[in-house]
């Protein structure tokens, strides 16, 4: 089994590499890091002793001041050489550049020089290195005005803002899960690459991102309609775009009733993809679900009864608490990484229609158990 360690263990791809790592239990053992280990030798020369393979993602993105970026970046890749030495490690590392080690700014020479540090110290001392060269990384949960362009215009357009493009050019992209399994192939390699380029997945214009983005605002957020979703890029986006709903205020969305002398109609879904659709009932006090997807779309449809829908983000202690009835009929999605459940809260069965956008596949479930 590998023990592996990630610095930035808590930022945007280190928290989706810690998680997707927890899935492979018999692989891979988390080590755990703190930030504050690179101001103490002795923590972050324990930090280091305990690990096979060492994940550096720590680094500063963006600051008022460009200098402070690359003083920063330098001594924390330098911190990391100084406490392999001491510990006479023979760990592999990869350390996370950028493609704008190419570029004439600062960020792109203190990611260059942070690489080649750790090039030469493998060199020297028989440690392995991989330097990852990546492209632009979009994906759920990315600190808008920080990670990404993406992260921001999807945070605007779901909290009344309006997003601006300062420079429309194409961008390469990769999503965060796409390069989080780039990383874990990589480890499981277990061979030195000191340049490694890692490939982008998309290119597009940003206003080609942001008229997808304002056309799941319009279809999805504002009117409850799964969009089409054309190839995996647009999955990917919008499984981001998802993430930056404030789902305590959202949810439940109760559906439109039309009610004649027969009775009551009501519309549970509108669809642009496919997908696999079910019914349900449950029992008084009986609870359904705890678990989570990593990239699943999933919509639960209460239509008579009572129920307590439930989430929490697998990573937070925070649950949220949803109650719905079906004299109102409404539903709640389900975002990606947050385990969830459904409950019989009332007297009588519950009635529940469930809509997922691929049918169950058990050798490919993407459905991991976790109590919410």
């Amino acid at each position: 089994m590998k023990k592996i360690g990630i610095t930035g263990q808590n930022g945007f791809v280190g928290r989706h590499l810690y998680n997707t790592l927890g899935l492979f239990p018999e692989e891979f053992e988390r080590v755990d890091f703190q930030k504050e280990y690179f101001e103490n030798t002795e923590d972050l020369d324990a930090f280091v002793s305990k690990c096979d393979v060492i994940v550096h993602l720590a680094a500063m993105n963006r600051h008022e001041n460009a200098e402070v970026i690359y003083e920063t970046n330098v001594r924390l890749a330098q911190n990391l050489v100084d406490a392999l030495k001491r510990t006479n490690s023979k760990a592999h590392v990869l350390i996370s550049s950028s493609t704008q080690e190419e570029r004439d700014n600062l960020y792109g020479k203190s990611k260059r020089e942070g690489r080649e540090a750790l090039v030469n110290w493998a060199n020297d001392n028989g440690g392995k290195v991989s330097g990852l060269i990546i492209p632009n990384v979009f994906g759920a949960f990315g600190k808008p005005y920080y990670n990404s362009f993406i992260a921001t215009f999807c945070y605007q357009l779901t909290h009344g803002e309006v997003p601006n493009i300062d420079n429309d050019g194409e961008v390469k992209l990769i999503y965060v899960q796409e390069l989080v399994m780039r990383i874990i192939s990589e480890i499981r390699s277990e061979e030195s690459h000191p340049e490694l380029f890692v490939d982008a997945t998309a290119t597009k214009k940003v206003s080609e991102v942001l008229a997808l983005l304002n056309d799941f605002k319009i279809k999805y957020f504002e009117g409850g309609e799964i969009p089409a979703l054309k190839d995996t890029f647009e999955h990917n986006l919008f499984n981001t775009y998802r993430s930056y709903i404030n789902h305590q205020e959202h949810y439940p969305v109760k559906f439109t009733q039309h009610t004649d002398p027969r009775g009551a109609f009501v519309e549970v879904i509108r669809l642009g993809i496919g997908g696999q659709c079910s019914f349900s009932t449950t029992v008084p006090e009986i609870t359904r679900g705890n678990h989570y997807h990593t990239r699943k779309i999933e919509r639960f449809a209460v239509i008579k009864g009572k129920a307590l829908i439930q989430l929490r983000k697998i990573d937070t202690d925070e649950t949220l608490d949803f109650y719905l009835d079906g004299t109102e009929p409404a539903y709640v999605d389900m975002p990606i990484w947050y385990t969830h459940n459904i409950k019989n809260i009332g007297d009588e069965d519950l009635y529940t229609i469930f809509w997922i956008d691929e049918p169950f596949n058990p050798q490919d479930s993407d459905t991991y158990f976790l109590e919410v």
